[in-house]
């Protein structure tokens, strides 16, 4: 590989580094769009779709440590948001199931997501919006492979 090679390449590096952190930046100032704050959303998305889990699995899901998920769990049951069930195999452990309330906060969050997104790519093809979401989907699966 010449030189000229890899400075492309690192600058084609440094303005994805750029990108994804304005893009991380601007997302997390929406804090309270839909109602839900991003890790509230998160879990409550992530338990919606693959039913009761435990810590362990969404420590493993987000790669944070147990007592983080812990944590956040914890303000979801008190809110409503979410259920605790024991684990009839393990007294110790428990499940987490989403709560008819929590379905609701998550449904309304989802919608308001959804229009602020329509809002970002209304000037955008199907197929721009369409390769963008599988290159997302890709850029996602690298990090758990």
């Amino acid at each position: 590989m010449q030189r000229n090679d890899v400075q492309v390449k690192e600058k084609d590096l440094e303005l994805i580094d750029y990108e994804l952190v304005v893009l991380i930046r601007r997302t997390s100032l929406d804090k309270e769009l839909g109602g839900l704050d991003r890790s509230t959303y998160t879990l409550l998305t992530q338990l919606s779709m693959n039913g009761p889990v435990g810590v362990k699995a969404l420590a493993d899901e987000f790669r944070l440590d147990i007592s983080t998920i812990s944590r956040q769990t914890t303000l979801l049951e008190a809110k409503g948001y979410v259920q605790r069930m024991p684990d009839p195999t393990d007294g110790r452990s428990s499940y987490f199931q989403v709560t008819e309330l929590g379905m609701r906060k998550v449904k309304e969050a989802k919608k308001a997501r959804l229009a602020r997104h329509a809002q970002l790519f209304k000037d955008w093809s199907d197929e721009e919006r369409q390769k963008f979401g599988e290159l997302l989907a890709r850029l996602n699966r690298t990090f758990v492979e």
